[in-house]
């Protein structure tokens, strides 16, 4: 005789039944509808090559390199070069934001000022960008306000001008090569113009408008300067060796606003390691990718400036730098 399984005994065993299925299947959708982890597309925008920018750029990828963003496996990374033509720029800026990338990297002020006026969407992180207030990138260093943050490469001018007194004992007169119509130059040549007096130098100017006016502006300060001060100005670093030539010939020091302009020949600084603020800036955009809005994140200087020498690069000049200032350097080029 057939025993009957009682009506709570059925009920219990189906519940169980039920609630076995939906962990199956809950199981089976969470497993086939669990999106791969997305590939981050990220748009660089440079406005030319050259040491200090392309070290930026380096610093950059390598600090999200070291956090797990790995370019080709879930990092995408389109790098643009505009080699300094402004209408290249700007195609450059329309095709990432076209691209609806996730998150931009502007090299310099002029790629941050064209990239920012095509969109207020994506975030914007910005480096090598002297003045981003007078850029108008961002409302305050403090509180940006805007879809743009980043670090700034403003430089301590006045103890560079410092450090020519320093270098070239007797200095009266220091030449400034730089580009008109760059802000962050037409910044740090301002604050040079207040700073001189007071540390009784006389400034005299130079500027250009094209590359291949350089040589030649800087052969106008020959005869009527004791030093040239080349600040972070992108054309003018990007033909350095055009200044070296004619500085070298007539036995000028030249005393740069960055380490990589040393690097590359100039006597010395007091002043900013791209490859940091490059890595600092990465630091930052980790944060955006976490969640944080620009608009809340304060723009960061440089935590520290490094005095670097090039004893090659003062033979050439005619300077014979003291063991006192030797000993302050962080780095000496030999």
């Amino acid at each position: 005789m057939k025993k009957s399984i009682p009506a709570q005994v059925k009920k219990a065993l189906l519940g169980l039944m039920v609630i076995g299925l939906m962990i199956v299947f809950s199981g089976c959708a969470k497993e086939t509808s669990q999106p791969e982890s997305k590939t981050v597309q990220l748009g660089i925008i440079q406005i030319a090559e050259h040491p200090a920018l392309d070290a930026a750029r380096q610093g950059f990828l390598d600090t999200l390199a070291k956090n797990g963003y790995i370019e080709g496996k879930n990092l995408k990374v389109d790098y643009q070069n505009a080699q300094g033509d402004q209408p290249t720029l700007q195609s450059i800026a329309n095709k990432f934001v076209q691209d609806k990338k996730d998150i931009i990297l502007a090299i310099a002020t002029p790629s941050a000022m064209t990239m920012a006026k095509e969109t207020s969407e994506i975030p914007i992180l910005i480096t090598a960008v002297t003045d981003p207030v007078t850029a108008k990138l961002v409302n305050s260093l403090e509180k940006p306000g805007t879809n743009v943050t980043g670090t700034t490469d403003m430089n301590p001018v006045a103890k560079q001008l410092e450090l020519i007194k320093e270098l070239v004992p007797g200095v009266k007169a220091v030449g400034v090569v730089y580009n008109s119509s760059e802000i962050n130059s037409e910044v740090q040549v301002k604050i040079a113009r207040e700073a001189a007096p007071q540390l009784g130098l006389e400034l005299k100017e130079a500027s250009v408008t094209a590359s291949n006016e350089i040589s030649q502006a800087t052969r106008s300060l020959v005869g009527k300067v004791d030093a040239l001060y080349i600040p972070t100005d992108n054309m003018v670093i990007a033909s350095l060796a055009a200044v070296l030539q004619v500085a070298e010939q007539n036995k000028i020091p030249v005393i740069a606003g960055e380490s990589n302009s040393v690097e590359q020949g100039a006597l010395a600084t007091l002043g900013i390691d791209y490859a940091k603020l490059g890595s600092q800036t990465g630091e930052m955009a980790l944060r955006v990718l976490k969640g944080e809005k620009p608009q809340d994140m304060p723009v960061e200087w440089q935590k520290e400036n490094d005095i670097v020498i090039n004893l090659k690069a003062a033979e050439r000049m005619g300077v014979t730098v003291s063991s006192e200032i030797k000993g302050k350097a962080s780095r000496i080029i030999e």
